[in-house]
């Protein structure tokens, strides 16, 4: 498998991206998880609604319970303070649903921050190296089947090469119906080179 070009430019540009690629994922996960672990400090005031709730509760229920052994009024008083522990268990509801909606928009942000370029990498960077890579493969295979494979490279640069280029070749269409070696490795050369490979 063909993964780099054997033309220096090119095999340098190819380690280029592919470490960009590489640092721009690493980047957005750490971005990813700085935003996940800022987003869920706002859990504190949360936290504190749970705790001033908690202790609201237990404070109504203590006096309630003392309350309740007072005699005539104990049962009625009890039943009143019984009404704000209701309310500390309100505030302990309303902490907790704002903890569980920090966390869930800090889960959120994180998976986005990560999920947006690592996606544009997907459709973008890795489908060209994949291109690549399968082109560069089968052009490598042919060039190792010695003049068979040469020649099927030449028909190909016939086919898709610029006109610039062959023209350059010097006599195509003679020396190729004459089978002349030196125009067909030529011709096989640029094909070789539009897929980064050495003639």
């Amino acid at each position: 498998m063909q993964l780099y070009a054997e033309r220096p430019m090119r095999r340098t540009a190819q380690l280029v991206s592919d470490l960009l690629a590489v640092l721009l994922v690493v980047f957005a996960v750490w971005l990813g998880t700085s935003v996940y672990d800022q987003v869920l400090k706002l859990r504190a005031p949360g936290a504190g609604l749970v705790d001033a709730g908690t202790g609201l509760r237990g404070t109504f229920d203590s006096a309630a319970d003392t309350a309740d052994r007072i005699p005539l009024v104990g049962g009625a008083l009890a039943k009143a303070l019984h009404g704000g522990s209701n309310v500390g268990t309100q505030l302990t509801d309303a902490g907790r649903w704002q903890i569980e909606s920090v966390e869930n928009l800090a889960w959120w942000l994180a998976a986005v921050i990560i999920v947006l370029p690592v996606l544009a990498l997907v459709v973008t960077w890795l489908p060209l190296r994949w291109h690549f890579t399968r082109r560069a493969t089968a052009a490598a295979r042919l060039r190792a089947l010695g003049d068979d494979g040469l020649d099927l490279l030449a028909l190909r640069a016939l086919a898709t090469q610029p006109l610039h280029r062959l023209a350059s070749v010097g006599e195509v269409a003679n020396g190729w119906r004459e089978r002349d070696r030196d125009v067909i490795e030529k011709l096989a050369g640029h094909e070789l080179a539009r897929h980064g490979l050495a003639p």
